[in-house]
C-alpha cells in the first residue's frame, strides 16, 4: 500500500461524529443534491432573460426609442454576467474563509428576493426608461447570487460526494446530475414557462408573461433553503481548511492546473457560442416569419438538445473517469464542429439532417466539458483549503470566455462574410472545433485524472507537501481553528 493511500485513508478515519456531518438530518446523497440543486435555479434565471428581453423589446416596447432599447438588450444580459463574475470571486474567498454553507444560504435568499424584485421592477412616475433601469440593477444583483452559488454549492456538492454513504463507483454521476444536469433543465424549463404563461394570458396581457416568468424564479432557490439552513459544513472542510494560506507554495504546485482548467473552461464557452449562430439560423429556415409563440417553442426544443448529452455523460464519466470524459466529449464535438462548417453548403439544403448533426454537436458538449469541467476544477486542480477561490476563479474565467464570445464571433462573421453566406455561419464552427482540440490538449498533459475519494488524497498531499517546507498543519481544519481562537482569547485576557 503507497504512502499515499495511507495518508488518505488516516484522512477518513479522522472524519467527524456524523451527527456533525448530518445535521438537519440529510445524509450523503441529499446531501449532494441540496448543495448541487440550486443550480436549476441558476439556470432558470440565467435562461429566463432571453425570453424576457424578447417580449420586452420586441413586444411590450417596440416602439419605444430603438437606441434606448438596444441599450437595454445588451445591458439586461451585461450586467448578469458581470455579477456573476463579482459572485464567483469574492464568494470563492468567502467559502474557503468562512465555509461553503454561508455562501449557499446567501445564493438561495438573494436569489429569491431579486426574482421577486424583478418581478415587481417599476420606474419612478411609470416611466419606461425608470423601468429598464430597475430591471439592469436587479439583473446584476441576481448575477452576483448565481456566481456565489458555483463556489459555494458546487464544492460542498463535490465535496459530499466522498462521504462514506454515497456509493464509491457513483460520485461523478451525482455531482453530474446535482450540478449541470440541473442547469440544462433550468434552461429547458426557461423555455417554457414563458410559453405556458403566454398561452394562459394571451398577448393582449404579456406584461403578466413577462413578469410572471421573472417571479416564478422564487420557488426553486427557496425550496432548497429549508435543508441548507439544517446542513453543516462538509467533512472535507471542517478537517482541512486553513485560515492562513501560504499562497506562494499553493501557486507554486497547483498554479499550472488551475491555469488549465480555467483556459479549458474558458475555450468551451467560446465553443459553445456557435451554437446560438445556428439556432437562429434554423428559426428563420423553418418560420422566416415566427410569432412569439413559435419563437418561444423553438427555443424548448433547441435547449433541449442538452438533456441527453448530459444524462449520458452522467452515467459514463464514473466508469471512463471525468478526464476522459471530457476528452472524448473534446473530440467528438470537434469532429461535428468540423462536419458542420465543412460541410454546411450541402446541409443547408437538407435541414433535417443539419438538425441532427448540430443537436450531436451539443449533446457531445453536454456529455464531455459541459458535465466534467466542474468535476476537474473542484476535484482535480486544488486541496479543500483554496478549492472555492480556485473553482470561482476557473468558473470566472470560464464566464468571461461566453461574455466575450458573444461580441467577438458578430465582429469575426462580419469580417469573413455577408450575413446569409455559407462562410457566415460555418467560419465559427472552425474556430469553435480548433479551440475545443487546444482544450483537449490542455486538459491532456497538464490536469491530473480525478479517482474515487481523489480530494482526500489531494488533502493528504498538500499536508504532506506543507510540512515538508516548513508549515505548521496542526491548525488546519475547523475544530483546530476554534481551538487557536479560544486560547487566543484566554492569553489575551492574562
Amino acid at each position: 500500500m503507497s504512502d499515499e493511500r495511507t495518508l488518505a485513508e488516516s484522512s477518513t478515519n479522522a472524519s467527524p461524529a456524523p451527527s456533525l456531518r448530518r445535521a438537519g438530518q440529510l445524509t450523503g446523497i441529499t446531501l449532494v443534491f441540496a448543495c448541487g440543486t440550486a443550480l436549476f435555479s441558476d439556470g432558470y434565471v440565467n435562461a429566463i432573460a432571453g425570453p424576457v428581453n424578447t417580449i420586452l423589446k420586441s413586444y411590450v416596447y417596440k416602439d419605444y426609442d430603438k437606441d434606448a432599447l438596444h441599450r437595454f438588450s445588451s445591458l439586461f444580459s451585461a450586467l448578469a454576467f458581470a455579477g456573476n463574475l463579482l459572485g464567483m470571486l469574492v464568494f470563492g474567498v468567502l467559502s474557503d474563509r468562512i465555509g461553503r454553507k454561508f455562501g449557499m444560504i446567501f445564493a438561495s435568499v438573494w436569489l429569491a428576493i431579486c426574482a421577486l424584485l424583478s418581478a415587481c421592477a417599476y420606474g419612478a412616475g411609470g416611466s419606461t426608461g425608470g423601468l429598464f433601469a430597475a430591471l439592469e440593477a436587479y439583473r446584476f444583483l441576481a448575477g452576483i447570487a448565481i456566481g456565489a452559488e458555483y463556489p459555494a454549492g458546487s464544492v460542498a456538492a463535490s465535496e459530499n460526494t466522498e462521504a462514506k454513504d454515497v456509493p464509491a463507483n457513483r460520485q461523478q454521476m451525482y455531482f453530474i446530475i446535482a450540478t449541470n444536469t440541473m442547469i440544462d433543465f433550468g434552461f429547458v424549463v426557461a423555455s417554457f414557462v414563458p410559453l405556458l404563461l403566454l398561452w394562459i394570458f394571451g398577448m393582449d396581457k404579456l406584461e403578466w408573461v413577462w413578469r410572471l416568468s421573472l417571479g416564478l424564479g422564487v420557488i426553486p432557490p427557496l425550496a432548497v433553503l429549508y435543508f441548507r439552513m439544517g446542513m453543516a459544513e462538509t467533512d472535507h472542510y471542517r478537517q482541512s481548511s486553513m485560515k492562513n494560506v501560504p499562497w506562494g507554495l499553493v501557486l507554486k504546485k497547483y498554479g499550472p492546473r488551475l491555469a488549465a482548467v480555467s483556459l479549458s473552461w474558458f475555450i468551451y464557452d467560446w465553443v459553445s457560442y456557435p451554437a446560438g449562430i445556428y439556432s437562429s439560423f434554423f428559426v428563420d429556415e423553418i418560420t422566416p416569419n415566427a410569432n412569439l409563440h413559435q419563437s418561444l417553442a423553438w427555443g424548448i426544443a433547441l435547449n433541449a438538445f442538452y438533456i441527453p448529452g448530459t444524462i449520458a455523460g452522467a452515467f459514463v464519466a464514473d466508469k471512463l473517469g471525468p478526464k476522459k470524459t471530457i476528452l472524448l466529449g473534446l473530440l467528438a464535438q470537434a469532429l461535428f464542429g468540423f462536419l458542420l462548417a465543412g460541410f454546411f453548403p450541402s446541409l443547408r439544403g437538407n435541414l433535417p439532417l443539419l438538425i441532427v448533426i448540430y443537436g450531436i454537436y451539443i449533446c457531445f458538449g453536454e456529455f464531455g466539458p459541459g458535465n466534467n469541467l466542474g468535476i476537474l476544477a473542484s476535484k482535480a486542480v486544488a486541496p479543500t483549503a483554496v478549492r472555492g477561490t480556485f473553482y470561482g476563479i476557473a468558473a470566472c474565467i470560464g464566464k468571461i470566455g461566453a461574455f466575450t464570445g458573444t461580441y467577438v464571433y458578430d465582429n469575426i462573421q462580419a469580417a469573413v462574410a455577408s450575413p446569409g453566406e455559407n462562410l457566415y455561419f460555418s467560419a465559427p464552427f472552425y474556430i469553435g472545433s480548433a479551440l475545443a482540440l487546444v482544450s483537449a490538449c490542455l486538459i491532456y498533459f497538464f490536469v491530473p485524472p480525478v479517482v474515487k475519494d481523489g480530494m482526500l488524497k489531494i488533502d493528504a498531499e498538500f499536508k504532506e507537501y506543507l510540512a515538508a517546507n516548513g508549515v505548521d498543519t496542526t491548525q488546519m481544519g475547523v475544530q483546530a481553528q476554534d481551538d487557536a481562537e479560544v486560547e487566543a482569547e484566554r492569553y489575551a485576557k492574562k
